[in-house]
């Protein structure tokens, strides 16, 4: 048994930068993909709501990670009606 550092991105092998990156894009997919359930979207319902194609959305829900830019989580979450912020702070 290894014991982890806490940050499974990091784990994994990804610098610390990409970790962060990685971390951030899957809240924001999984906060997307929680909110058309509760939603009871279908996948077309929410691709037209979202402005997106249906197999982005399939590829959204099954967790396709690297298909997902910040930019495009971003644009995707705002277009669902859901608000993003972001905070900076030091270290």
């Amino acid at each position: 048994m290894i014991k982890g550092s806490g940050n499974v991105f990091v784990d994994l092998g990804f610098s610390p930068a990409e970790s962060h990156n990685v971390r951030l894009r899957s809240q924001m997919l999984t906060a997307l993909s929680d909110h058309i359930e509760k939603r009871g979207w279908t996948q077309a319902e929410a691709a037209k709501r979202l402005n997106v194609s249906q197999p982005r959305i399939s590829d959204l829900v099954r967790g396709k990670i690297s298909r997902f830019s910040m930019d495009t989580l971003v644009t995707m979450l705002t277009e669902a009606g859901l608000a993003v912020d972001v905070r900076i702070r030091a270290a």
